[in-house]
C-alpha cells in the first residue's frame, strides 16, 4: 500500500470577505547597484587602531540601490562598510538582486525573506544582510514616496525632531585643542550632545581628556563616551566607576560586542547607562542583548542588520523592555526610525556622508529635525556618481 494512499492534507481556505488577488499590479522592473568610495578628509583612529586591530579609517564604501517599478515609482537606499567588505557587499547584492524582478515592491517583508534566502549559503547575517540592506531601504523609500509621506510618518512618527549628538569631532586621533574646538562648533550648530572616544592603553589619558571636555562644555551639555570594545571586564568596571562622576548619558561598547554576559554585569553594577549594538548584524544578536538586560541604550544600525525591515523588529523588542535607543551612524535613515520609536531616542550626527547627497538635515536646539520630504528624503549627488567604482543594472 502506498504511504500516501487515502491521506488528505487540508489547505487553508481564504478568509470570507477578504480579497485574494494582488492589491496592486506593480512590479520591480530594474535594480541599479552602485559602489561608491567616499574619501575622508583625514585618517580617523579609535581604540581599535591604537591596539593594532585595525588600520586608520580613510574611506567608507557605500552601496547604493536604486529600484524602479512598472508603475513608475522609484526608491533609493544605501548600506555601507568601513575599511573592508565594500566590494564583497556589491558582489553579493548583484548576485541576489534579480530575486526582486517582477515582484510587487510593496511586499517588503516577503521580499526581504526572498533576498536573504537567495544567498543563505553564506549565512543570514554579516555581509549578506549588509548587502541586501541597501535594497530593503530602497523599497521602504519607494513605499513612503508612493504614499507621499516622509518615512517617519509612514511608520507613525511620535516626534518631529530627535535629540542629536556628534561623534565625528571626538576621535582619539584628534588633538585635545582641536577636540575642544569641535565641541564648541557642534553645540553652536544646534547639536545637543557630544560623544568622545576613549580606550587609550593608559586610561588616565582618557580621563584627562574627558575632564577637559566636561570643564570646557560645562555641566549641562550631554556627554557620552565610546570605548569601541577596547576594555576587558575588570578595566571596564574600574574605569566605569571613575566615570560616574562625569554624569554621562552612556558608556558605549565598553566590552567586546558579543560579550552579552559582561555587558549585563556592567549594566547592573554601574549607575551610568550602557549602550551597545552597532556592530551586530542580525535581529537574533540584538535580541540577546535585550533579553539579558545587557544594555540601557540599544544601538542597531539599519545598514548592518539587513535594512529597515529588520531594524523595526529590533525596535519592537526593545520597546517591550522600555529601552532607550540611539541608532548607529547613517543619520539620513535613522532620523526617521528614531522619530517613530516609542521611548527616548537619540540620533548620531555625522557629516561624513554630506557630499553624497543633495539635501541636508537640519539641527536646532539640540535636536535633528525630521525632514518633510517624501520617503527617506535624499537624492544622490553628482559627486557620489563621480566616486562610483562599480555599478550594475539588473533588469527584467
Amino acid at each position: 500500500m502506498s504511504l500516501v494512499e487515502n491521506v488528505s492534507i487540508p489547505t487553508n481556505p481564504p478568509l470570507a470577505g477578504l480579497a485574494t488577488g494582488p492589491a496592486t499590479q506593480d512590479g520591480v522592473t530594474e535594480v541599479k547597484l552602485s559602489l561608491v568610495m567616499l574619501p575622508l578628509a583625514e585618517p580617523i583612529s579609535d581604540a581599535k587602531v591604537l591596539t593594532g586591530r585595525q588600520k586608520p579609517l580613510t574611506e567608507v564604501a557605500m552601496l547604493f540601490a536604486e529600484i524602479s517599478s512598472r508603475e513608475g515609482h522609484q526608491g533609493v537606499g544605501f548600506s555601507y562598510s568601513k575599511r573592508a567588505g565594500g566590494r564583497g557587499m556589491f558582489a553579493h547584492a548583484r548576485e541576489v538582486a534579480d530575486a526582486l524582478l517582477g515582484e510587487d515592491p510593496n511586499d517588503i517583508a516577503r521580499l526581504w525573506d526572498k533576498l536573504i534566502w537567495a544567498g543563505a549559503s553564506v549565512g543570514r547575517s554579516g555581509l549578506a544582510t549588509q548587502a541586501i540592506a541597501a535594497m530593503d531601504n530602497a523599497l521602504w523609500d519607494m513605499k513612503a514616496k508612493r504614499a507621499g509621506l516622509p518615512l517617519a510618518k509612514l511608520l507613525g512618527a511620535r516626534r518631529d525632531a530627535v535629540r542629536t549628538y556628534n561623534t565625528s569631532g571626538g576621535f582619539l586621533s584628534t588633538p585635545l585643542e582641536k577636540l575642544l574646538e569641535n565641541c564648541t562648533a557642534s553645540v553652536q550648530n544646534g547639536i545637543g550632545g557630544i560623544k568622545i572616544k576613549v580606550g587609550q592603553p593608559d586610561p588616565m589619558i582618557d580621563l584627562k581628556r574627558l575632564e577637559a571636555v566636561r570643564n570646557h562644555l560645562g555641566p549641562d551639555v550631554p556627554l557620552m563616551v565610546d570605548a569601541n570594545q577596547q576594555w576587558d571586564r575588570p578595566t571596564a568596571q574600574r574605569v566605569g566607576r571613575v566615570l560616574e562622576q562625569l554624569n554621562l548619558v552612556w558608556i558605549e561598547e565598553p566590552l567586546d560586542a558579543y560579550d552579552v554576559e559582561g555587558h549585563a554585569m556592567l549594566a547592573a553594577q554601574l549607575d551610568t547607562p550602557i549602550a551597545s549594538g552597532e556592530m551586530l548584524t542580525s535581529v537574533a544578536e540584538h535580541r540577546a542583548l535585550i533579553e539579558h538586560n545587557a544594555v540601557d541604550f540599544i544601538q542597531p544600525d539599519a545598514g548592518r542588520v539587513g535594512g529597515i525591515t529588520q531594524f523595526l523588529k529590533i525596535a519592537a523588542a526593545a520597546e517591550q523592555k522600555y529601552l532607550k535607543m540611539a541608532p548607529h551612524f547613517a543619520m539620513e535613515i535613522h532620523i526617521h526610525l528614531a522619530a517613530a520609536y516609542a521611548h527616548e531616542a537619540w540620533v548620531e550626527h555625522f557629516d561624513w556622508l554630506d557630499p553624497l547627497f543633495n539635501e541636508r538635515l537640519e539641527t536646532s536646539g539640540g535636536n535633528m529635525v525630521v525632514p518633510n520630504r517624501p520617503g527617506l528624503g535624499f537624492t544622490i549627488s553628482e559627486q557620489a556618481r563621480a566616486w562610483t567604482v562599480e555599478s550594475a543594472i539588473i533588469r527584467k
